[in-house]
């Protein structure tokens, strides 16, 4: 009983961290600087590592797609295969595992390391809300870089699947014919429900991951206890909403 009521305290303080932090939502055009510096940690410095698993995902992808596909004679659908499956489920996902173990755990460990060296007191001396200086930016940055992550990781997916489905002689379906299939059966509604379940997936990241870290007590070893427990709580969201997204989005 003692843990579901942690539980549902602790999804209480981040809604009330993030209402709060929406509360200064006016104040961003003032902080413009540390907005782009967010999005920089955020969208730019994560790219590379999102291209490049999401080329290998959308290879692996064909691959096992062709694998499985050839006895049933339906190879010319695997570009479909692949374009849905990027743009509705893995693309979004994939993203967000990324920026939960890449850029939340770095965003707890700061705001954890101030709160242990008590900086964060400082601000609330000076009359300064941690809210808005230091988690609206960060909202605000991922709201921005994570539709765009996503459609990057959508199409270097299903580039990655094009030329497997190219050059592997097992499977030999031609770009032009996988780049036909995938146009042929996607809608643009697919592509669109991918990118909301990017931003409710960022948005629940950073929240949490702040939260986490503006929660921290103790010396300095809690600040790694914040981070695995930022990093976990991240994953889990995700895979717990992801269900629930989806579900909403193919009902609407």
């Amino acid at each position: 009983m003692n843990y579901l009521t942690t539980i549902i305290s602790h999804i209480g303080g981040t809604l009330l961290l993030l209402v709060r932090s929406l509360k200064y939502l006016p104040t961003l055009p003032r902080q413009f600087a540390r907005f782009t510096e967010q999005c920089y940690v955020i969208g730019y410095t994560s790219l590379p590592i999102v291209t490049i698993l999401s080329f290998f995902i959308g290879s692996v992808l064909a691959l096992q797609s062709g694998y499985s596909m050839e006895n049933f004679g339906a190879k010319q659908f695997i570009g479909t295969l692949v374009g849905l499956t990027m743009a509705r489920e893995l693309g979004p996902v994939m993203v967000a595992i990324l920026i939960a173990g890449r850029v939340g755990s770095a965003i707890t460990a700061e705001l954890a390391s101030m709160k242990v060296y008590q900086e964060i007191d400082a601000l609330t001396t000076m009359n300064i809300p941690p809210e808005r200086m230091l988690v609206l930016p960060r909202l605000a940055a991922i709201t921005v870089m994570m539709p765009v992550l996503a459609i990057i990781a959508n199409l270097c997916g299903w580039y990655g699947g094009a030329l497997v489905c190219q050059y592997t002689h097992s499977i030999s379906v031609d770009s032009e014919a996988y780049f036909t299939a995938l146009k042929a059966y996607m809608k643009p509604h697919d592509v669109t429900d991918g990118l909301v379940k990017a931003e409710v997936f960022g948005i629940v990241i950073i929240t949490v991951c702040c939260y986490i870290g503006l929660s921290t007590r103790g010396g300095p070893r809690e600040i790694g206890a914040s981070v695995t427990k930022a990093v976990v709580a991240s994953l889990i969201l995700i895979l717990v909403l992801d269900y629930f997204v989806t579900k909403a989005l193919l009902m609407s």
